[in-house]
């Protein structure tokens, strides 16, 4: 059973192994060059938490590469915590509420629930109207002008 009580929910360790099992189930890849048989957990006092180097490629990297968590400096706890809460709720979570009940700021709060919505987004969406052809929404036309207009 999963809950907020889980221990990737408040140890920042056991957050990251929690995604790395779900990202790599067979064992890390270099998200640079692909590279799965050279690479290697960095495990010294001042590495941060994560943190793994291929030696094919010479580079670092963590699991955030690649998905919603990278360039973000939220905890990857905090991440999990905000995913739990936006895909459990039944109708939707707010800004406003994920930044009380997280203890984040508002931008903070906005952004996670921003990128956590668009990874949920069915990546098949048509554009409005379809492509070439006009919108009209209340008596508001948007689109180029008709020929008669110009």
């Amino acid at each position: 059973m999963l809950n907020l009580s889980a221990p990737h929910f408040h140890d920042e360790e056991a957050a990251y192994a929690y995604v790395e099992k779900r990202l790599w189930p067979n064992g890390a890849a270099c998200p640079h060059c692909g590279g799965v048989d050279r690479v290697g957990k960095l495990k010294g006092k001042t590495t941060r938490t994560g943190l793994w180097k291929c030696y094919q490629c010479r580079k670092p990297f963590t699991v955030k590469i690649g998905t919603i968590f990278e360039d973000s400096k939220v905890p990857m706890r905090i991440w999990l915590q905000a995913m739990f809460l936006i895909a459990g709720s039944k109708k939707g979570l707010s800004s406003n509420q994920l930044h009380r009940i997280l203890g984040v700021t508002l931008k903070t709060a906005w952004f996670m629930s921003h990128r956590i919505r668009e990874a949920m987004r069915d990546a098949e969406m048509d554009m409005f109207g379809g492509f070439g052809s006009e919108v009209q929404a209340d008596e508001t036309y948007i689109g180029p002008k008709k020929r008669s207009e110009r």
